[in-house]
């Protein structure tokens, strides 16, 4: 099994910035793919960012220039940075861990951490 613990969000004035941790421990055998996803309430829960264990990035076009996606593979640690925010980035921000064992893709979530974006 495999958990994942976020921790960075909170309460930001327009404009300003962010920055969300995930760390996942337990029996992560070969990762493939990191990504944050967020809920906004009433709304369906979206992809922001992934970013593959080669590096490879994709952003939403709501977050392109905005947020930054990164991994530190030593510690298992994903780190979303979130500049410029804007009123409607508020929601809920989830970490998601892909991994792969003996040809089987396997997707882990962590519990969500609010971002809320007000003046």
């Amino acid at each position: 099994q495999v958990q994942l613990v976020e921790s960075g969000g909170g309460l930001v004035q327009p404009g300003g910035s962010l920055r969300l941790s995930c760390a996942a421990s337990g029996n992560i055998f070969s990762i493939h793919t990191w990504g944050w996803y967020r809920q906004a309430p009433g709304k369906q829960r979206d992809l922001v960012a992934t970013i593959t264990s080669g590096g490879i990035t994709n952003y939403a076009d709501f977050v392109k220039g905005r947020f930054t996606i990164s991994v530190d593979n030593a510690k298992n640690t994903v780190t979303l940075q979130m500049n410029s925010l804007k009123p409607e980035d508020t929601a809920v921000y989830y970490c998601n861990l892909v991994t792969r064992s003996r040809g089987t893709y396997y997707s882990f979530w962590g519990q969500g951490t609010q971002v809320t974006v007000s003046s």
